[in-house]
């Protein structure tokens, strides 16, 4: 008799004792750029035609493309054929994010004597809450044309993990829905049994993974369930023991026969008749829909959906608009990016860090990203600081990195965080998550004088400061060691293993004490002062305002290194000057901790061509012995990183080389696909005949490569918020040499609502009020 699994009123058996015939695919290697959607917890990356080729992904896990929800593949495969054959693209786009229409035609059919590009195929697909999609097929020939259309489907259930390379001991199994409820040896399990599990990764059942010896030589075809007219269930079983399924419900016109997981229709059309045929996918784990999102009936829905979400979401945040129509169709895709990567956590949005890797919630990213965005929507900082605090370490545990008050770096919800094998739940290994979170606690009341989420979060807030000092207890200095052997080696924002690196190209070793962390520990020392006096505190007032005049004592003279007029990336472990010459101090810039002539002199430097390439700031400077202009952390440009040196070049008044690096980022975001910035990019010299190199796997659309456009914005227009003293001031504004005026609408300053215009003529930026419903008073300082 076969061993079977019986789920919630279904019937599966493990795939490798139940082949299914496969339809062949057609090897075509995706082009660059791909199309990428997503909608809160969902994200599908496609190939240009809209299909993920199921080739590809059957030689590799590592391919990105694949339709994804809470960090597991639910899609491998979606391939589009006519005639066993891949339709030839004519155009296709994915400009809103949440839709993406591809318009292709059939190559030539020899077999039926069709000319190529005879018969139009219009794809729409719309994610919300689940995949839907749209085929429209028309035939422009004048006589009737009969044809075979075919749309291939496959899950691996892959955990995004193994996506990026990781290696499995184990893996759960591929199951096949059967209809063989009669069995008597079937294994049950329901619903509840495969949810509840005494330990992760302990519900293994051996007579579930392990097949009836007698099962191979049966054949099963009568066997396979055949409501494939309104259901296709592709489905896996997790080593913890979870049940997951991805079902695909055709509307419109059934498909006139499956072969495997492959629907087929036989189609005549008439000349210039249009027929549609459509589907839905919905994603489930124990039977209970995954997303977030609810799953409407049809794509137009969905459509509809997300586009009043949106509608409501752009309402309700500054407008920001200017006389370039090539800058404002930057700035709509750039607060269009904003919204898609807006996602719920704890029933609250932050922004997640980026598509395909990161698409979940993370500290430094988030909290970099909500700070760099205030000035488009202070709601999504007050979501991030309140989702952070509800993650906020609680114990010590080695395998996670957590400790009391420390802010976490990552969350996963996959297969392989769910049974232990990563310690991402959520993983705290990051050094400056919880000093930048006490930053943007600080810089979300500047701007929102939101005094009720002030005191809602200031317990949060003194077990962060707690964190850090204990911290720095033995050496004066915030470092980090890797303590969790499923942990990250470098645990600052260039966290790849190979960046931490000195003059010579040699990696630093032991506890390493970071420039820039020092530099975040200062601003949150500085700016937790003013917290305190107003929580009535000026015990921790004096004491924060003391501590950060001797932690900026002590960084001048251990992190300057005389010979070369430059501030050290970081202390090793001995506590000796990683002399590498690298972008991180122009993040000192930004937290005021270098003296004066000091914070000049790097300012200089970062401005030399080693480390400037034309389109931004290098992380590492091209004369050192580790420099890659490819490489990850060690040469390549990174946006964000460019946006807070010019916050710190602003700051010192260094106005055109903070407008120049501003002019790098927009210069190379001009020359992306959909004018988005990437997450990095490389750092090959600018010149007249180049453009900026890709990074080929660089996540776009990324939270803080977006952010830093409205960072750079700010650098321009210089707005210092006061919400708590009911202020604004405009200081010495300048626009930027391709923009002649920039309006501001629906901008929030505490209670107040106003909308402001600059206008440049020659070297002079003016500032009006143009509308406000509030008293805010509005200071402008030349």
């Amino acid at each position: 008799m076969t061993e079977s699994l019986q789920f919630d009123g279904k019937t599966f058996v493990h795939a490798e004792t139940a082949p299914i015939p496969q339809w062949p695919c057609v090897k075509n290697e995706p082009t660059i750029p791909t199309l990428t959607l997503k909608d809160e917890d969902i994200f599908l990356v496609t190939d240009t035609l809209g299909n993920i080729p199921g080739c590809l992904a059957g030689e590799t896990k590592t391919t990105s493309l694949g339709l994804f929800c809470r960090d597991t593949r639910f899609l491998s495969r979606l391939e589009l054929q006519i005639e066993g054959k891949l339709p030839i693209l004519l155009s296709s786009n994915a400009r809103r994010g949440f839709t993406l229409s591809a318009l292709c035609a059939n190559p030539y059919l020899e077999d039926q004597q069709i000319g190529a590009e005879t018969i139009g195929i219009q794809r729409e697909i719309v994610i919300n809450g689940g995949l839907f999609e749209e085929l429209a097929i028309t035939n422009y020939r004048t006589t009737p044309v009969s044809f075979e259309l075919s749309l291939s489907f496959d899950a691996d259930f892959v955990d995004l993990f193994e996506v990026r390379g990781w290696e499995r001991q184990e893996r759960g199994k591929l199951l096949r829905l059967m209809d063989l409820a009669s069995d008597e040896d079937n294994t049950s399990l329901s619903a509840e049994d495969a949810a509840s599990t005494s330990e992760l990764g302990q519900a293994r059942n051996p007579s579930i993974y392990e097949s009836h010896p007698d099962f191979f030589g049966r054949n099963l075809s009568d066997s396979l369930k055949s409501n494939h007219s309104e259901e296709l269930t592709l489905a896996y079983q997790g080593l913890d023991g979870a049940v997951m399924e991805t079902r695909i419900q055709f509307s419109s016109r059934q498909p006139d026969y499956f072969k495997g997981h492959t629907a087929v229709w036989q189609l005549t059309l008439d000349p210039h008749q249009t027929i549609l045929l459509s589907y839905r996918v919905q994603l489930f784990t124990n039977s209970r829909s995954i997303s977030i999102v609810g799953t409407p009936m049809t794509l137009m829905q969905a459509k509809a959906a997300e586009s009043m979400e949106l509608q409501e979401w752009q309402q309700q945040v500054t407008t920001i608009r200017s006389d370039s129509n090539t800058f404002n169709r930057l700035i709509e895709r750039a607060e269009q990016d904003i919204y898609l990567l807006r996602q719920t956590f704890e029933d609250k949005k932050a922004l997640s860090a980026g598509i395909p890797w990161f698409s979940t919630l993370f500290g430094r990213d988030s909290l970099i990203a909500a700070w760099q965005t205030l000035v488009l929507d202070p709601q999504i900082a007050k979501d991030t600081l309140t989702i952070l605090a509800q993650y906020q370490g609680k114990a010590d545990d080695e395998w996670r990195e957590e400790e009391p008050g420390k802010i976490l770096h990552e969350l996963r919800l996959g297969e392989m965080a769910r049974c232990g094998e990563i310690p991402h739940t959520p993983y705290y290994g990051t050094v400056d998550a919880t000093p930048l979170w006490l930053i943007l606690y600080a810089e979300y009341y500047a701007w929102t004088g939101d005094r009720e989420t002030l005191e809602k979060l200031w317990e949060s807030a003194l077990a962060a400061m707690a964190w850090i000092d204990r911290n720095c207890k033995k050496t004066g200095y915030l470092s980090y060691h890797r303590r969790s052997s499923g942990g990250l080696v470098n645990q600052g924002w260039k966290d790849s293993g190979d960046c931490i690196v000195n003059r010579q190209g040699k990696l630093a070793t032991g506890s390493i004490t970071l420039c820039e962390v020092q530099g975040y520990v200062y601003g949150a020392k500085t700016r937790m002062g003013e917290i305190a006096k107003l929580m009535k505190r000026i015990d921790l007032a004096e004491r924060w305002y003391r501590e950060a005049q001797e932690l900026k004592s002590r960084f001048n003279r251990d992190f300057w290194l005389p010979e070369l007029d430059y501030c050290a990336l970081a202390l090793d472990g001995e506590g000796k000057p990683v002399d590498g010459i690298t972008s991180n101090p122009g993040h000192c810039l930004a937290m005021g901790i270098l003296q004066s002539e000091k914070a000049m002199n790097v300012a200089e430097r970062l401005r030399a061509p080693d480390l400037f390439s034309g389109w931004g700031i290098r992380t590492l400077s091209s004369a050192s012995p580790a420099y890659n202009p490819m490489g990850y952390h060690v040469g390549s440009v990174w946006p964000h990183d460019n946006s807070i040196i010019a916050v710190g070049l602003r700051s010192l008044g260094i106005i055109d080389q903070a407008l120049e690096v501003a002019q790098g980022i927009v210069d190379m975001t001009l020359q992306q696909p959909y004018l988005r910035p990437p997450e990095l990019f490389c750092g090959y010299e600018r010149t007249e005949e180049n453009n900026p190199v890709r990074y080929p796997v660089a996540c776009s659309p990324q939270a803080w490569a977006t952010g830093a456009l409205f960072q750079l914005l700010q650098v321009s227009i210089n707005l210092i918020p006061d919400a708590a003293n009911n202020c604004l001031r405009v200081i010495e504004p300048v626009l930027p040499e391709f923009l002649n005026s920039l309006s501001l609408h629906n901008l929030k300053v505490g209670s107040t609502i106003l909308d402001l215009e600059f206008d440049r003529s020659g070297g002079t930026t003016a500032c009006r009020v143009a509308k406000k419903r509030g008293n805010l008073r509005v200071v402008f300082e030349a």
